[in-house]
């Protein structure tokens, strides 16, 4: 990584894990761990000023790794199979490296996803949790109602076909442009609620976040089969959006994790890459006509992503858990940067009364 893309105040660095060997920031020295696990389509480089109206408190030390095949870290193969049990034991494998106590964990988008995975896989080690704009609980596209039920019993219209093969075309050739399916275009539309824009030096440096996606089969956006059903494309075996296809990603179970940490969810009113009216999502795609051959909203409708993690939610507190939602208006997909004050203030009072 170029030091020009780490900001003062932050320090990188890597260690090798029994997995993969894991570049992370890290800033602070207060007694008490955070952790924070980033998206899909960027790295750490997302959480940088964050970290540092965090660490400011003093009562923090704050680590964020890239996970493989993002940033800085090892590219492996990932097993779309396993959903995302991939990350969640590489991540185990990076705090038990690190050696650290109990921690809060807190992760973005797929890292939200992550994060229920490591609660589920990893019973004790969290003294919170919060979701940040998480991903539903029965995965990314492919399922209806609050309950996640299939559309197809192949999950056709999820998985690694379901790209923009354009924007992993962009991604790969490391784009800086301004075109209408560029890295930075997408992100000022959605990765953020438009007319918001950080600063051009932020934006260069998110830029390349996004742009050190590793670009494969095996990776980002993964393979993906034929299908008879609507949109004629179903899930193959590997890579990031294979694992969070709801045909091997099941995190319903999250409501009986063995041991319930408090959850923060956190997510942006305007949020349109998770919500129930997602542009990423085939289903709703192909309502507006973008998408043509929509079978119609009887069969296919738009999978309702907020109303599926609330209905996870429920049952996490119906079974013992205790969870809070805050949903910030005039805000999309990144609340710790469009609303970065706000959110600092509001998860700084979680931590702390969990620590």
């Amino acid at each position: 990584m170029t030091t020009n893309l780490i900001i003062p105040g932050i320090t990188q660095h890597t260690i090798k894990t029994d997995r993969l060997t894991v570049a992370y920031l890290k800033t602070g020295t207060g007694a008490n761990p955070i952790v924070l696990v980033h998206g899909n389509c960027s790295s750490s480089l997302f959480f940088q000023d964050f970290m540092l109206e965090l660490a400011a408190t003093r009562r923090y030390t704050i680590y964020a790794p890239d996970m493989r095949g993002y940033g800085d870290s090892d590219v492996l193969p990932l097993d779309g199979t396993r959903g995302v049990q991939d990350f969640s034991d590489d991540l185990d494998a990076f705090v038990r490296s690190l050696e650290l106590p109990p921690f809060h964990l807190l992760g973005w988008s797929l890292g939200g996803n992550v994060a229920m995975q490591y609660a589920i896989d990893y019973p004790g080690m969290l003294l919170s949790l919060t979701l940040e704009a998480p991903g539903s609980p029965f995965g990314f596209g492919g399922t209806k109602e609050a309950d996640g039920i299939p559309v197809w019993p192949d999950y056709a219209g999820s998985g690694g076909g379901t790209a923009n093969p354009a924007f992993a075309q962009r991604l790969q050739q490391g784009d800086r442009s301004s075109d209408e399916v560029s890295p930075r275009t997408t992100m000022n539309t959605f990765y953020f609620k438009p007319p918001f824009r950080v600063s051009p030096e932020r934006e260069e440096i998110f830029v390349s976040s996004m742009n050190s996606t590793r670009v494969a089969p095996s990776n980002y956006p993964g393979d993906l089969a034929q299908s008879p059903h609507w949109p004629n494309i179903a899930p193959g075996t590997l890579g990031v959006n294979n694992a969070l296809s709801p045909k091997y990603l099941h995190q319903d179970n999250f409501a009986l994790c063995q041991i319930k940490p408090d959850v923060l969810w956190l997510h942006g009113a305007d949020d349109q890459i998770v919500s129930d009216t997602s542009f990423f999502d085939l289903g709703f795609l192909g309502q507006l006509g973008i998408v043509p051959g929509w079978p119609g909203i009887e069969i296919y409708p738009p999978q309702p992503m907020k109303t599926q993690v609330r209905a996870v939610l429920d049952r996490y507190n119906a079974n013992g858990g205790h969870y809070s939602e805050v949903a910030l208006p005039n805000c999309g997909h990144s609340p710790h940067i469009e609303k970065q004050a706000e959110v600092v203030k509001i998860f700084a009072a979680f931590v702390d009364d969990h620590s």
